[in-house]
């Protein structure tokens, strides 16, 4: 995977309280992911850290648009995200790392050796998440769908034809067994 410094953070030097990271992600930072299903992405991430002993909070604040293909009509269009995650992050000895990392999936674990906190895999992922998994045009003002209008006569028609057709093969069945 490539290497980027812009998410890492040198939490040794922080002092305790509370920090605040901002990032601009773009589909350049995308690059050492799998692809997600979206693209032209223009996302604000804001993220504030409360440092304390062993233990950091993070909150993360997802906000921006992507460019994604309707799931009815199949054009793109532009899908405005936000969301809000938050990660707490243990700083544990590193022979138990690993063990607690498979019992715990809403924590995330670091060794006492380690000094950097790379935050990029958390923003990728919290991002993927924050798109909806129904992908539609959002309706205009008066409630109608921004939708191909094309493609939805053609689906509305296809509709019509499969309802008709199945409903007298389905009564023609009733029928012949009488």
């Amino acid at each position: 995977m490539k290497h980027n410094r812009e998410f890492e953070i040198a939490f040794v030097g922080l002092k305790p309280g509370e920090h605040e990271f901002n990032y601009t992600i773009t589909d350049s930072f995308f690059e050492p992911f799998v692809k997600p299903e979206f693209n032209n992405a223009h996302i604000e991430v804001k993220l504030l850290l409360d440092k304390k002993q062993s233990t950091f909070l993070l909150k993360f604040y997802i906000n921006g648009k992507v460019t994604i293909m309707c799931d009815r009509c199949g054009d793109d269009y532009e899908m405005t995200i936000w969301d809000e995650f938050e990660l707490l992050v243990k700083v544990i000895d590193d022979a138990e790392v690993a063990k607690q990392a498979e019992d715990d999936a809403e924590v995330a674990y670091l060794g006492r050796s380690e000094s950097i906190l790379d935050v990029a895999p958390w923003i990728y992922e919290f991002i993927v998440l924050s798109v909806p998994i129904q992908h539609i045009h959002p309706d205009d003002v008066e409630g109608k769908s921004t939708c191909n209008p094309i493609v939805l006569d053609f689906l509305s028609k296809q509709k019509q034809s499969e309802t008709s057709h199945t409903l007298w093969e389905d009564l023609n069945k009733l029928n012949n067994k009488n």
